[in-house]
């Protein structure tokens, strides 16, 4: 064998892609353990507030913690926001973690999130915000791990525009001037 074909051989070897056992399921560190659904524009008048709907799904075989883990020792589920200007984000509502006892502690209940998770977050426009289209940034940071071993935390990047529109016209309707005849 080449010197080039043993070093590829060991790092082969060394990142996990290489594996003697058929059953053992090697991750690249580097996949995604968390994904974001798409999230549609989120349409909010000046001055107003809408919900936007953050849908995440862990890939089976994992989970993360919940955003209130049952140990301060565990790293939380959390999302950090990077909101442009006039533009707010209020009241992030992480769903409730199911509460699961796994082979590596069987009488200790983590709360994990496993599947499909939403998280919803009150996005808020000033009445002075200029009518447009306004991109939102944010991470969701989370601890994966598998009924083995946990994996450093990671990221996922958020992303979701908010149009801001104007807002319905609040001039008060008066009804036409009665008749002056009388109806009998």
């Amino acid at each position: 064998m080449k010197i080039g074909s043993l070093v590829l051989l060991a790092l082969l070897i060394c990142s996990g892609a290489f594996a003697q056992d058929q059953d053992i399921v090697t991750i690249n560190p580097k996949t995604p353990r968390v994904t974001l659904a798409p999230t549609p524009t989120l349409i909010v008048k000046q001055g107003g507030k809408s919900s936007v709907q953050l849908m995440f799904r862990v890939i089976p075989g994992f989970h993360i913690n919940s955003n209130k883990p049952n140990s301060e020792l565990l790293i939380p589920t959390l999302i950090n926001w990077d909101v442009p200007t006039d533009i707010s984000l209020a009241k992030t509502v992480y769903p409730p973690g199911q509460d699961y006892s796994f082979s590596f502690s069987p009488d200790e209940k983590l709360s994990v999130y496993t599947g499909d998770f939403t998280v919803n977050s009150l996005v808020m426009a000033a009445k002075s915000t200029p009518k447009g289209t306004y991109r939102v940034h944010g991470t969701l940071r989370y601890q994966a791990c598998d009924n083995r071993a946990c994996y450093p935390p990671a990221t996922v990047p958020i992303a979701f525009d908010v149009q801001v529109a104007k807002p319905a016209s609040t001039a008060v309707r008066r009804n036409p001037a009665q008749s002056p005849h009388i109806h009998k």
